[in-house]
């Protein structure tokens, strides 16, 4: 199989079901992102860190597969797609993965400033980009409807990457900076 097959030359591609489309278009961007996104938590799942949260992220990059093929697929031809979907146990494994890391994180009393050790900067650059990848699909949805679990889990990701970040920044006995606003006098 070619990989190159000179069919975008002209800044069309193809959706799953073969409907050609901009380049530009939304549901490329919505799937484009996500696709950014899998690339980053590669990134970040080949840094030091304990198993279970390599584990983990090679998880959601499956699930972001899923989501890829499904943003990848127009709506009126989703039965095309012979996959499972994203449903409300993905989002509950987010949750309680959230839940079990917060349990050993000090209570949060201000922003933090991302940074702190390279493997908690990827994890706030993948949190950042799974931000806009929820930007694009919502802007995607309003034109479109998606599957709700589908919005909802990208919504909950980001906040994953968050506490995740939270969680590696104690791990490698990083400080957290917190973000104390200066006072102006009035």
């Amino acid at each position: 199989m070619k990989i190159y097959t000179k069919t975008g030359d002209q800044g069309t591609t193809a959706l799953f079901t073969g409907t050609r489309v901009p380049k530009h278009h939304i549901r490329i961007e919505s799937y484009g992102t996500i696709d950014e996104l899998n690339a980053f938590l590669g990134l970040l799942r080949d840094q030091e860190m304990d198993s279970h949260s390599k584990k983990t992220i090679t998880h959601i990059q499956e699930k972001l597969f899923t989501v890829g093929s499904i943003l990848a697929t127009e709506p009126k031809k989703d039965s095309r797609l012979k996959i499972p979907r994203i449903n409300a146990d993905d989002i509950a494994l987010l949750e309680r993965e959230m839940d079990t890391m917060n349990e050993n994180l000090p209570q949060m009393t201000h922003f933090i400033l991302p940074g702190g050790h390279p493997t908690v900067s990827y994890c706030h650059i993948a949190r950042t980009v799974c931000r806009r990848a929820e930007r694009m699909i919502s802007y995607l949805n309003e034109n479109e409807p998606l599957p709700e679990t589908l919005l909802s889990y990208i919504n909950r990701l980001s906040d994953y990457l968050f506490v995740l970040a939270r969680k590696l920044s104690k791990d490698v006995k990083a400080d957290e900076v917190k973000w104390i606003p200066e006072k102006l006098d009035q």
